[in-house]
C-alpha cells in the first residue's frame, strides 16, 4: 500500500469518500477514470444498495413489469442518484423504483448521480425527491411530510419550501393522519379520494365520521355530498346529544342490533332505551323515495 493510501484512510471516512481513487469509476477504463463525485457514472447494481429513507413501502407489481420492459428497449432515462458509502459501495437517494425495474430487466451497470451526503442530508433530499417526482399516495405523502418535520426539524413552513407547496397544502396532507386507520387504509388504496378524506375531516364525532365513510364507497357518494352530510352533522350536535347518552347505555348486542340496522338500511339508526327497557328504534329518511326505499326493505 502506497505512503498516499495510508495517509487517506487515515483521515478517516470522510476523506476515503471524498477522494476519487476509492470512486467505482476508478477501476473503469482510462477514459473514464477521472469520473468523481458529482458526476453521472455508470455502476455494478450489485455494489448499489436500497434506501433505508424510502417513503414509499409498496411498489405495484404490473407497473414495474412495464417499467423493466420499457427498460430492456430504451434503457434508463434518468439516472439514480446515490450517495458513495465507501469503495464500491453505494446507497440509493432517489430512484428505487427505476432501480428495482433494471433488477428485474436482468441489467448488471446502471447510470447514476453520485452524490456524498449525511444521513440526515440524505434522508430529506429522499423524502423531497419522491415527494415530487413519485406517484405517491395521499397517505404516503402525508408520511413523508410528517417524517420530514420529525426527524429534519422543519416547521411547517420550511417544509412547505421543501416541498414547493403553501402551508395550508401541507397542513391539509398532515391532517389525514388523524383519520381512524381503516380510513387512511381506503385512501392508500383508492377506494376513496383526497376530497373525500378532507371532507371526513369536517366530523368531530368518530361515530358519525364512521358511519358517513362507510355509506361512501357502497352509495356512491361524491365529495360534495360528503361535505353536505359532515355540514349537517356540525349543525346538529346539541339535539343529538341526548339521545346519545341514552343509547351508550346499550348492552353489547344492543349495540350489535344498531349497527346490523344501520348498514341494513343505509342509515343512521337510533335505538333508545330507558332504565325499565322501554325504548324505540328510529329509522330516519331524507325524502319520499329514500322513505320507499325503507319500505322496500321492510317488504311494507
Amino acid at each position: 500500500m502506497s505512503s498516499n493510501k495510508k495517509n487517506v484512510l487515515g483521515r478517516g471516512l470522510s476523506a476515503l469518500l471524498e477522494n476519487s481513487g476509492t470512486d467505482i469509476t476508478s477501476s473503469f477504463p482510462a477514459d473514464k477514470a477521472n469520473q468523481n463525485v458529482g458526476t453521472v457514472a455508470n455502476i455494478r447494481i450489485e455494489h448499489i444498495e436500497a434506501n433505508p429513507f424510502q417513503p414509499r413501502t409498496e411498489f405495484e407489481k404490473e407497473a414495474l413489469l412495464e417499467l423493466a420492459q420499457s427498460i430492456k428497449e430504451l434503457g434508463i432515462i434518468q439516472p439514480l442518484t446515490v450517495r458513495k458509502l465507501g469503495y464500491d459501495k453505494f446507497q440509493i437517494i432517489s430512484g428505487e423504483r427505476r432501480f428495482r425495474a433494471s433488477q428485474v430487466a436482468g441489467l448488471t451497470e446502471i447510470p447514476a448521480y453520485i452524490r456524498i451526503a449525511n444521513d440526515q442530508a440524505m434522508l430529506e433530499m429522499a423524502l423531497v425527491e419522491n415527494i415530487q417526482r413519485q406517484d405517491l399516495n395521499p397517505i404516503e405523502v402525508a408520511v413523508s411530510y410528517k417524517r420530514l418535520m420529525d426527524e429534519c426539524q422543519l416547521t411547517q413552513e420550511e417544509l412547505g419550501e421543501r416541498v414547493g407547496k403553501n402551508r395550508s397544502t401541507t397542513a391539509n396532507y398532515l391532517r389525514l393522519l388523524k383519520l381512524p386507520a381503516q380510513i387512511q387504509v381506503s385512501l392508500k388504496n383508492q377506494e376513496i379520494t383526497m376530497g373525500h378524506a378532507r371532507a371526513l375531516l369536517a366530523i368531530d364525532d368518530e361515530d358519525v365520521l364512521l358511519y358517513v365513510y362507510r355509506k361512501i364507497v357502497p352509495e356512491g357518494l361524491s365529495v360534495r355530498t360528503v361535505e353536505e352530510l359532515a355540514r349537517q352533522s356540525a349543525e346538529q350536535p346539541t339535539t343529538n346529544a341526548p339521545a346519545k347518552k341514552k343509547a351508550d347505555n346499550l348492552s353489547f348486542d344492543e349495540q350489535k342490533l344498531k349497527e346490523d340496522l344501520s348498514q341494513l338500511f343505509s342509515a343512521k339508526v337510533k335505538v333508545v332505551k330507558n332504565p325499565k327497557g322501554k325504548g324505540s328504534i328510529v329509522i330516519p329518511f331524507k325524502s319520499e323515495k329514500d322513505l320507499q326505499r325503507i319500505k322496500d326493505l321492510l317488504d311494507l
